[in-house]
């Protein structure tokens, strides 16, 4: 998870990997205040972009270069995740776990309320531009975040 020196461009790097089954995903703070949340209405009503059966996480604030959150993810699909705090910065992130199954491998508009009812939202413009493609994802297996010396 890194920021800038000013804190104006913000991120999860790599943004997009492919992992297999029952692989464990560890994000660590570099730079900034971050979260490392999965789109389901668990969290704060965020559309369902995880597959169904899987166990959605919220790491909560980590503040301090270092601090780490992880998670083990076992159900094949895809999952995508988003910084409370820097979402509508598009501070979002992909991983595909086996095959490119589930709602995160549906268009953006597919969600199971209405809109504008209570139990719906919608996944933000700039998060929706910030997302790598699942095809990019599964040809090159790690897709880094632009506009930061890797």
């Amino acid at each position: 998870m890194r920021s800038d020196p000013t804190g104006a461009k913000v991120g999860f790097d790599p943004i997009g990997i492919l992992l297999a089954p029952g692989q464990t995903v560890r994000w660590v703070i570099q730079a900034g205040v971050h979260t490392t949340t999965a789109y389901h209405p668990r969290n704060s009503n965020h559309s369902l972009r995880i597959p169904k059966t899987a166990t959605p996480w919220n790491s909560g604030y980590l503040v301090n270069p270092g601090d780490h959150f992880e998670v083990v993810l076992t159900a094949e699909g895809v999952y995508d995740y988003f910084c409370i705090p820097h979402e509508m910065a598009g501070m979002v992130g992909r991983l595909i776990v086996g095959r490119a199954t589930g709602p995160g491998s549906l268009p953006y508009d597919y969600f199971q309320g209405k809109p504008g009812t209570a139990n719906w939202q919608s996944v933000p413009e700039a998060a929706r531009r910030a997302f790598p493609a699942v095809e990019v994802i599964l040809e090159k297996k790690v897709v880094r975040l632009a506009g930061f010396d890797n």
